[in-house]
């Protein structure tokens, strides 16, 4: 029998908790099946299928993200905007797990252009515009960004720094400021090619 009130958003939510509690990889339809205590067949009038599932949770997980990020953002620039945004991802990570890894996933070109992450490009790009950078050091600079924000929390969540002094939020504290300097400094494209022999 299936279970009123069952539509592809209220799945999609359930999925994403399911992601929080036991990882994103461990999320399928079955799953989500024996969770509602329905038949897996039922969920398919809503659901393709597993990869469909997992996309849902995606694209809700960036979205959740940057209506987050736009919040923090709001009347910040410069260190502090920077701040703001970074801690934003950090923060979701810690108390969702399994949504962050689903911000992760790879999607298809045509539903990654409809997707909420595009906005966090954008509030990327917002935040360095307080640098003064320009093309394309502003497109190495967001690259840059999102590979130390999400390097930084995979590695805290995967529990690489809690074995050692100091506390990783104090190294987090001097990353941020490192980044600040680094994007206050940033090196001019003639000092970022070699030299000919």
């Amino acid at each position: 029998m299936v279970r009123a009130g069952l539509t592809a958003e209220r799945l999609t939510r359930a999925g994403a908790e399911l992601a929080d509690q036991v990882g994103f990889d461990q999320v399928t339809v079955s799953a989500l099946a024996r969770r509602f205590d329905v038949k897996v067949a039922s969920l398919y009038s809503h659901l393709k299928n597993s990869q469909d599932l997992k996309t849902r949770i995606a694209l809700l997980a960036l979205e959740e993200l940057a209506d987050r990020g736009a919040a923090a953002l709001a009347g910040r620039a410069g260190k502090d905007a920077l701040t703001a945004l970074a801690n934003v991802y950090r923060d979701y990570a810690q108390e969702h797990p399994g949504r962050y890894a689903a911000a992760q996933l790879r999607l298809d070109p045509e539903t990654a252009a409809a997707s909420a992450g595009g906005r966090h490009a954008q509030m990327t790009r917002a935040i360095l515009r307080g640098y003064d950078l320009t093309e394309p050091d502003q497109t190495h600079a967001v690259r840059m960004l999102g590979s130390v924000f999400h390097g930084y929390v995979s590695l805290e969540m995967g529990g690489g720094f809690s074995h050692s002094d100091p506390d990783s939020q104090e190294t987090w504290s001097r990353i941020l400021d490192a980044l600040d300097a680094l994007l206050r400094n940033w090196p001019s494209s003639a000092s970022s090619t070699s030299p000919s022999a």
